[in-house]
């Protein structure tokens, strides 16, 4: 291994010709140069230099790190600038894995506010519903992942990952605009036991059913779909109703469908996730500072 700082006085040594001038160019003693390059010559385990009279000259050993010399440093020199640049957050990926709702709202959010604040930090969108999501985080396919849970549902993660919470999303109730409960501002799920139900994701449509159980019915589920467009068009087009939470109307809102708060109350937590380690890494803590802005500018439908 190579001090790099003796690699700097072992040229400034080549271009002055000598200890005495390196010493004055670098401000250092002759003494001092001396030392370094006898522990640069210790490092390489052979003689850089040799006298011959009063002038120095290199060996072979010498002549090889000389080829060599500008090359090692100016690769430090690049090396260290990248590194400064994402310390300082002028440059640096982060890889983001988000549920399609997230992707919709929040990650748009979170990028045009790093492309005034932050140009050079880039985030890399990757899309997986929870648990998958999580497990990606884990092998390390990710660096964040955006991931929701529900009442009763504990969210089973490692010892390295920090759940970080951004909100609580509501459910909601979709229901065509003609329907007479739409007239209402909130709805009972009893009062719609006996209707024709789009389902979700896996996740939500395990919620859903539990929340039907409670309520002591099992809902007729005429058609499932993981598409937010084509729940919302289903709606629309009057062959079903559907539990939705309101972060999906935050950004698709059918002129055909109501949006009714659900009575009782139920919601979802969205949380980001984030291995612990990476808490200290610049671009991913900004990153997760950007959620947690746009998580709190969110408005619903």
């Amino acid at each position: 291994m190579f001090d790099s700082r003796h690699i700097h006085t072992f040229r400034e040594v080549l271009k002055a010709g000598s200890y005495s001038g390196a010493a004055r160019v670098l401000g250092y003693t002759q003494p001092a140069i001396t030392q370094q390059m006898k522990a640069l010559e210790r490092d390489v385990g052979t003689a850089l230099f040799t006298r011959v009279g009063r002038q120095m000259r290199l060996t072979e050993a010498g002549e090889a790190l000389a080829r060599h010399a500008d090359v090692i440093l100016d690769t430090i020199a690049t090396a260290q600038q990248q590194m400064d640049a994402i310390t300082r957050l002028r440059a640096g990926r982060v890889r983001v894995c988000a549920f399609p709702s997230a992707s919709a709202t929040l990650i748009p959010e979170v990028m045009a506010s790093l492309a005034v604040g932050h140009p050079g930090v880039r985030v890399e969108l990757l899309e997986g519903e929870p648990p998958e999501s999580l497990r990606r985080l884990a092998r390390g396919e990710c660096d964040i992942t955006l991931a929701f849970t529900y009442p009763g549902l504990h969210e089973e993660v490692p010892d390295e990952v920090v759940e970080v919470r951004l909100f609580e999303d509501q459910l909601t109730i979709l229901l065509p605009t003609g329907h007479p409960l739409a007239r209402r501002r909130a709805v009972k799920l009893i009062d719609l036991a006996e209707e024709r139900w789009i389902a979700g994701c896996l996740r939500c449509r395990a919620n859903f059913l539990h929340e039907c159980a409670e309520q002591g019915f099992a809902p007729d589920i005429a058609f499932t779909s993981d598409d937010n467009l084509v729940v919302q068009s289903l709606v629309a087009a009057g062959v079903g109703v559907a539990m939705m939470p309101s972060l999906v109307l935050s950004f698709l809102c059918h002129q055909k469908v109501a949006g009714r708060a659900l009575d009782p109350a139920s919601r979802r937590q969205v949380s980001a996730y984030v291995l612990r380690e990476h808490l200290r890494v610049p671009a991913t803590a900004l990153v997760l500072d950007e959620l947690r802005a746009a998580a709190e500018r969110r408005v619903g439908c």
